[in-house]
């Protein structure tokens, strides 16, 4: 039997060259999250960057006066959006910690009065399986009071860190000083210590990187902050005019995740909400809700073709996968990191892609 070694040579190379890939994206992760206030600096001036050479160029202005006047505006808004959200969620929390236990105990009475009052024979069903049923939901509601309770704890344990929270955004704000207004010297800083074969390739690579993930990310942060907003607002104004909203900025900040989510919207939690209050005897709130939603809806599709670019070049599929992959490794959060890691691995691996992994890899030439 007669060895190809030079055809092998090239596969273990092709190997070798992916798992380095993998090892280097997987360091990178590891190093996005340990410095995170430098990650989150660094997105956020590539956001106000279109602003500060507005100003340069309609202003005249310096590089550096113009991004210290964006940088005070900036950082303004998210001081005093931060204090907000940080104090109304510790209260809210700690209130809905507190009548955790009720909604539920509500929620499988209303549960069993359903059971009693449904006509069970037209279905047939034999008393065993509606045992099982009555037992299977108690389950289930114990199960999600728990994994509620347990988040509540943990949102408000992260509120009260304050001196950890403080020196987060303490640090991110002074990177996003620095890396606003010195942005030419840290760059020149970059191209003086790197190789130039490294610095064009990490350039091209990080451009390309930066309009694929860039968009994908404004178009989540653009939607997130529509349904927030519209959601926030929506939902206090409904609090003021004396509708049962008893957790407004909670709620806003749940359908704004949700909303975020790949191939899910803000309808997947209204229509439910909506429908349980109308159960509930609640009518009035359930076809306030409902308007809320087309609100929210309509205004979506009138900003979306101008904020918001959904194509990013995956399968619906791909990332319904990338979405339950994240979940399953790091909890509700990889939701929302599971696509975005999705968007590197086809950025970085991109040539692969299109030629095919392991025909790539394996294909006798």
């Amino acid at each position: 039997m007669i060895i190809d070694v030079s055809y092998w040579t090239r596969v273990f190379k092709n190997i070798l060259y992916v798992v380095l890939l993998l090892v280097g994206l997987y360091l990178a992760l590891k190093l996005s999250i340990f410095y995170m206030p430098f990650l989150i600096a660094f997105i956020i001036s590539l956001m106000i960057e279109p602003a500060i050479k507005l100003i340069m160029n309609k202003t005249k202005l310096t590089r550096r006066s113009s991004s210290i006047i964006i940088f005070i505006l900036v950082s303004a808004i998210i001081l005093g959006s931060l204090t907000w959200i940080l104090i109304t969620l510790f209260s809210e929390s700690s209130s809905l910690l507190q009548g955790l236990n009720d909604y539920f105990d509500k929620a499988y009475i209303q549960f069993q009065a359903f059971i009693n009052h449904f006509d069970f024979d037209k279905v047939h069903l034999s008393d065993e399986i509606l045992n099982v049923v009555q037992t299977s939901t108690g389950e289930i509601l114990n199960t999600a009071s728990n994994w509620l309770r347990n988040s509540l704890t943990g949102l408000i344990n992260i509120v009260t860190s304050l001196p950890s929270i403080a020196i987060c955004i303490g640090i991110t704000v002074v990177a996003l000083y620095f890396i606003c207004v010195d942005k030419i010297y840290i760059l020149d800083q970059i191209e003086h210590h790197l190789p130039k074969t490294w610095v064009r390739r990490i350039g091209r690579h990080l451009k390309e990187l930066i309009q694929t993930l860039g968009g994908y990310l404004k178009a989540e942060a653009s939607l997130i902050l529509v349904s927030f907003i519209i959601s926030l607002i929506g939902l206090y104004i409904l609090q003021i005019i004396g509708f049962n909203i008893p957790y407004p900025l909670l709620m806003a900040l749940f359908i704004g995740f949700v909303d975020a989510l790949p191939i899910l919207g803000s309808g997947s939690v209204m229509i439910p909400w909506a429908i349980i209050c109308a159960i509930n005897g609640d009518l009035n709130l359930g076809i306030a809700i409902i308007v809320l939603l087309i609100i929210m809806s309509v205004t979506r599709q009138l900003l979306e073709p101008k904020l918001v670019s959904k194509n990013i070049g995956v399968h619906p599929i791909f990332t319904l996968i990338a979405m339950y992959t994240g979940f399953k490794i790091i909890g509700i959060m990889g939701l929302l990191i599971g696509p975005i890691v999705l968007i590197i691995f086809k950025n970085i691996f991109a040539s692969l892609i299109e030629q095919g992994v392991f025909k790539t890899i394996f294909d006798k030439k």
